[in-house]
């Protein structure tokens, strides 16, 4: 029997096709009526058009994606290759959207494009192209913000970008008062009624001593106080992305906030105090996370949709200010690379936290296993302006780590939409 057959209806003298035949004949029905419901009550000059909308959510219906991005029962997006594509992310221009200078790899000079002419496929399903309409349809009304490291900035920029290069007007409201930095930054798209923001917090909790100074040879991080910005403005967010974990291998010394107790230290051995590494500082602080976004009455009030994104491994293949640390111009093939030991365990505890957190309230964005593929789509030296304009130097610092604009990180975006998606219709 295959995995889709039905066992015969026993105490129905009609038949099983019959029934199927009535059933079948109520969709048609019902689709009819919603599709007529659309035409009538969407405005004219919408941007999202009633009937491409309603044939995007009978496809999506029907195929079963948008269910998660790691599995349970529909798409697993986790899973798959990338396959040649051109053009799929040539969506826009960085700069006009005003992405990080270090990131708009095609403004510094990257002579190489390759890199955009790729999209994943999940081994299960189709993803479809992030659509601008949707993603602004699904979060009409609603505060859109990701919280983290640079990595969740990475990836709100993306989303602006995808967003602004549809026609949707859209204005930034708020940016940090220090030149240069991007820490806290909020944009509007009023035609909708979204706001998209992020929250610079690379611990999630609060923390001390590099990420306020780079200066500082290690990091302060206290794992009982959540980081402030973003846990006093946690009941305004519809939709809350978390994304951390890089700077948790860096050399940490932990603490209690209250009593300013010693807890452990990662990478110092010199401090003397019991080494704890940092797998369990991390899953603290998702959970902890979790609770406060979980935990609040908005939260249920507001319908809150939280997600948390996995571990997105950087491609560093020799020394930081090595001139071709990461010089790859195209992705892994199959078989070629792993998800290595650290980042399978950090991708792990993001999973296990938020399958403990609320039974299914939360939801996984992820891309371990996708980002890991993709070495080519980082700035590299090319997160300089014209780097090799007077010759190839000896060092040079590379980013090996984020991914330039437009680039691999909008197919993050691409998987949030469909969970977006997903929840909008349970």
């Amino acid at each position: 029997m295959g995995a889709y057959d039905e066992p015969p209806l026993r105490h129905h003298h009609g038949g099983v096709q019959p029934i199927r035949d009535i059933f079948t004949s109520l969709i048609y029905v019902a689709l009819c009526l919603a599709l007529l419901y659309l035409l009538c009550l969407t405005p004219r000059g919408s941007p999202e058009n009633a009937v491409s909308a309603m044939l995007r959510h009978v496809t999506i219906a029907s195929s079963g994606e948008g269910r998660g991005g790691g599995g349970g029962g529909g798409c697993d997006y986790s899973e798959g290759r990338w396959v040649a594509a051109a053009g799929h992310a040539r969506r826009y221009n960085g700069t006009a959207c005003d992405v990080k200078g270090s990131e708009d790899c095609a403004r510094n000079g990257r002579p190489d494009t390759g890199y955009l002419d790729w999209r994943w496929r999940p081994a299960s399903c189709e993803l479809p192209a992030f659509d601008a309409a949707a993603f602004l349809a699904a979060a009409r009304g609603r505060h859109v913000a990701f919280v983290g490291d640079s990595m969740a900035r990475n990836q709100a920029e993306s989303l602006v970008c995808l967003l602004a290069a549809a026609a949707f007007p859209y204005r930034l409201v708020y940016r940090d008062r220090e030149p240069g930095t991007r820490k806290f930054w909020r944009w509007a798209f009023p035609t909708h009624g979204v706001t998209v923001s992020v929250y610079w917090a690379p611990f999630l909790v609060m923390a001390a001593g590099r990420p306020e100074n780079f200066s500082v040879q290690h990091n302060l991080v206290y794992l009982d106080t959540l980081a402030e910005r973003w846990s006093a403005d946690a009941d305004t967010m519809d939709v809350a992305v978390i994304s951390t974990g890089h700077w948790f291998w860096n050399p940490t010394v932990y603490y209690h906030h209250n009593g300013g107790e010693v807890l452990g230290v990662h990478n110092l051995p010199e401090l003397n105090h019991t080494e704890i590494g940092f797998f369990s500082p991390y899953r603290e602080a998702i959970r902890m996370s979790l609770e406060r976004l979980l935990g609040s009455a908005a939260a249920g009030r507001r319908g809150r949709t939280v997600v948390v994104t996995t571990f997105s491994p950087a491609h560093f293949e020799k020394e930081w200010d090595d001139p071709a640390t990461c010089a790859r111009t195209r992705p892994y093939e199959d078989g070629e690379k792993e998800v290595g030991g650290i980042e399978g365990e950090l991708r792990s505890i993001a999973i296990e936290e938020a399958a403990a957190a609320a039974r299914s309230r939360v939801e996984v964005l992820d891309v371990t296993r996708l980002a890991t593929m993709r070495p080519d789509g980082h700035p590299g030296v090319y997160m300089h302006r014209d780097p090799f304009a007077r010759g190839v130097p000896e060092r040079l610092q590379s980013d090996c780590l984020h991914f330039c604009l437009p680039g691999q990180v909008d197919t993050f975006n691409e998987i949030l939409l469909q969970l977006l998606i997903k929840k909008k219709q349970q």
